[in-house]
């Protein structure tokens, strides 16, 4: 596939819940859904109206991963580049069925969507519910979820030949349950700045392997650095550390915002968290809170009722990772992608 594609083209086998529409057609449909759509379909609209202005870019609110939330402007060209890179890495053909469940207001929804009128996918748009797949058999060659749409969709899911998760943390359970399945599934990595996933891993592995054209270093920090001259004229530099693994794959190892500094030991919360997500149930997280004595305790913050937990379940974390102190909270507060709000958690405690 060249890059001779621009955003203003539709693929003639592009379908969306089961049309066939070319350019003019997305944009009276768009209208339609600002006029009389439901809110979920009403971003759709705004979205397409956008894609086909005259405008080369456009304007997205990014979710903080690599700093403070801003607004940023995304040149249509490089969306259309990020289509393509997906559609080589995991094999995607025209005429191939999608599924696309996401909100649109982000952009991994926006994302489905340009995939689908560039690599010509025939397209199911769905309301973007925490069980997207409910009262639908139908059989499908992609599909794209966030981690609690995947959980709710177990039962379903051998339907879809290959699917990609992102926006949230995996957890083991999960994880477990779709290896299991037939379906091919990927755990994706990304963010705003890189319109939506640079890397992929199936499930089990250890390691993200890039998409096609894409290099990856790591800064003096041993955080990730990436070069993506298709999507982003200046390198990307994030605040996920990770180890590199040859030229093209990396494993993340966490966030360096969360590191905790406690008593001059430096405690990655993330490796922690998984050395124990098979001994607790329930949803929870590590972190560090201030102590007078260490700088920064660390603390196990679970979501629930108040339990006896058995000191077994600290058996495998080194000396210093054991949580100093548990905390209970009845419900975690979390975005629409399933994210714990760590910060707006810990508030309340």
């Amino acid at each position: 596939m060249t890059n001779t594609i621009t955003y203003q083209n539709v693929h003639n086998l592009f379908k969306l819940n089961g049309f066939h529409l070319n350019r003019n057609d997305l944009c009276r449909v768009a209208y339609s859904f600002i006029k009389e759509g439901d809110e979920y379909e009403k971003s759709v609209g705004d979205f397409i109206l956008d894609w086909f202005d005259n405008k080369s870019y456009l304007e997205l609110n990014t979710s903080g991963t690599t700093g403070t939330p801003k607004i940023i402007r995304i040149e249509k060209q490089a969306m259309v580049n990020s289509a393509i890179a997906t559609g080589d890495f995991f094999d995607l053909q025209p005429g191939d069925r999608a599924l696309h469940c996401l909100p649109t207001k982000y952009i991994a929804g926006k994302m489905m969507f340009v995939r689908s009128f560039i690599l010509g996918l025939d397209i199911d748009f769905v309301a973007p519910s925490s069980h997207p797949m409910l009262k639908n058999d139908t059989k499908y060659d992609f599909a794209a979820m966030v981690p609690l749409q995947a959980q709710n969709s177990l039962a379903v899911l051998n339907n879809v030949k290959k699917m990609i998760i992102g926006g949230a943390k995996m957890n083991n359970g999960l994880e477990k349950e779709l290896s299991k399945l037939k379906t091919q599934v990927y755990e994706t990595y990304g963010m705003t700045e890189t319109i939506t996933h640079i890397a992929a891993k199936k499930i089990g592995e250890k390691a993200f392997s890039v998409l096609p054209n894409i290099k990856i270093a790591k800064d003096d920090r041993n955080c990730l650095v990436i070069d993506a001259p298709k999507i982003s004229e200046e390198s990307i530099v994030t605040n996920d550390l990770v180890e590199l693994v040859g030229e093209n794959q990396f494993a993340f190892l966490g966030r360096i915002d969360n590191v905790i500094n406690s008593g001059g030991i430096k405690l990655i919360p993330e490796k922690i968290e998984e050395k124990l997500s098979a001994k607790i149930q329930s949803r929870f997280f590590v972190t560090g809170i201030h102590d007078a004595d260490l700088g920064e305790k660390l603390v196990l913050v679970i979501e629930g009722e108040d339990q006896t937990l058995e000191d077994s379940i600290f058996d495998g974390l080194d000396k210093y990772e054991k949580p100093k102190e548990v905390f209970y909270v009845a419900k975690f507060s979390e975005t629409e992608n399933g994210k714990l709000k760590r910060k707006e958690i810990l508030e309340g405690i």
